[in-house]
């Protein structure tokens, strides 16, 4: 910038201005430097998915930096699993995706029984009801997604109708499992009880629900001219920036891609369901929302299978010194066991009441060694690098968490496109802030 020359007199400052020519003067000047601001972005809930800081320098309304900031969510889940037994370490992953408790709780159990080497001993229908409550939870997932981004580009009624059917969903697992979210269902070894009669109603009745509904949200948002504006062509990520990135599930997918570790490195029996891999080529927003729609579809399929695979049988491994104690009743005011229950456990042999009582305190022991076990959840793979020292409890558990890999293609997306579709953009990878901060 040039200045006027100045001095100091009795009078004060005096400044000595002359002629010039115009475009001499404001040659060296960047135009656009007044109008480059700094924003941030949070860290706050409704247009992040989380508790997420982007620091954004734009010049008017287009982006020409992001930084992320993570860590405002921090459990340190990953380092208290250290100081709890193999079965208890559940009840702290579950709470990590809080969107997906039942994916947290299946990898964190198939590593610890892959180290236990009990991967083939787990019942048939332990593995069936996995899946069931996995896809269950993976449709609960996308309808968060879908209300979410929804409301945040101004579909209203969308987030109405999303929490809406989620809510079905939520009921089902609080038949099974007692609770809504965070349920330490899934053991190593197997599930912690079995599937009730009334939930298997339930959820037949929802199989017949749900296709209408995703009909009825492809009616209000497919066609929507805002919609369609708001997504299509929006925050384009292709496959080459995905694979450089390490992004995985429905962005990778929606690149054109057709990675789906149920498919193509199959676990808890998934190579025995007939589902398809939805697939979309244009890498934006919209090809993201359309894959998430179809995985719907494809998981009510797989879910039905289920229902028709679900064979009586035990739902814990046979080993009384790896299975959870799970036979248990209430007592006549809904809380603790009863008296029958005590006095059955009472009645049998000193032996057994004091193995009981050992194993719930102490745990089992898990032979040394480290394994990575992957699956695909609702947003990509998610990896438990689980190692043991051979003692009661693990030595060191680490997540890879899509969440946390896929937060990193917000810059990528972002520059250079406007500051409205950082939102879009951002909200179309799906993260979820308990599982990058962990």
């Amino acid at each position: 910038m040039t200045y006027a020359t100045e001095r100091e007199t009795s009078e004060g400052k005096v400044f000595t201005v002359t002629g010039g020519d115009w475009d001499t003067v404001v040659g060296g000047t960047d135009p656009l430097h007044d109008e480059r601001i700094v924003v941030n972005m949070g860290p706050q809930h409704p247009s992040t998915h989380g508790v997420l800081r982007l620091i954004l320098e734009l010049e008017g309304e287009t982006v020409t930096e992001c930084r992320l900031v993570v860590g405002y969510l921090h459990t340190g889940i990953e380092k208290n699993l250290e100081y709890r037994t193999w079965t208890q370490g559940t009840t702290f992953v579950t709470r990590m995706d809080y969107l997906s408790p039942l994916f947290n709780e299946t990898v964190y159990c198939l590593a610890v029984e892959k180290l236990l080497g009990i991967t083939d001993d787990i019942p048939e229908r332990a593995n069936v009801i996995r899946v069931m409550m996995m896809e269950l939870n993976r449709i609960a997932s996308h309808l968060v997604w879908l209300a979410t981004t929804g409301m945040e580009l101004g579909a209203i009624s969308m987030m109405l109708y999303g929490f809406r059917e989620r809510e079905l969903i939520l009921e089902i697992f609080e038949m099974i499992t007692g609770l809504r979210m965070n349920m330490a269902y899934v053991r190593p070894g197997g599930v912690a009880q079995d599937v009730p009669p009334e939930a298997i109603t339930k959820i037949r009745e929802f199989l017949k629900l749900m296709p209408k509904k995703l009909k009825e949200y492809e009616d209000l948002l497919s066609g929507q001219p805002i919609w369609r504006e708001r997504t299509q062509g929006v925050a384009v990520l292709d496959v080459t920036g995905c694979l450089s990135l390490g992004v995985t599930g429905p962005v990778l997918r929606s690149a054109g891609l057709p990675w789906d570790l149920r498919k193509t490195q199959p676990y808890c029996g998934y190579e025995n369901y007939e589902f398809d891999v939805p697939v979309r080529e244009t890498g934006d927003v919209w090809a993201r929302y359309e894959v998430r729609v179809a995985e719907m579809r494809e998981s009510l399929k797989i879910i039905e299978q289920c229902l028709d695979k679900l064979r009586p049988g035990p739902i814990m491994v046979a080993d009384k010194k790896i299975a959870w104690p799970a036979q248990l009743a209430l007592g006549r005011d809904g809380l603790g066991n009863s008296l029958e229950h005590v006095a059955k456990i009472m009645g049998q042999s000193m032996e057994s009441l004091i193995h009981h009582f050992k194993l719930v305190t102490e745990g089992f022991r898990v032979p040394a060694g480290q394994v990575y076990v992957p699956i695909e959840s609702p947003r990509g793979e998610l990896g438990a690098h689980v190692v043991s020292d051979g003692g009661t409890r693990p030595y060191r558990v680490h997540f890879r968490e899509p969440s946390f890999v896929n937060l990193q293609a917000i810059p990528a997306i972002a520059e250079g496109g406007l500051l409205a579709d950082v939102i879009a953009g951002g909200a179309s990878l799906d993260p979820v802030m308990g599982g990058c901060d962990r």
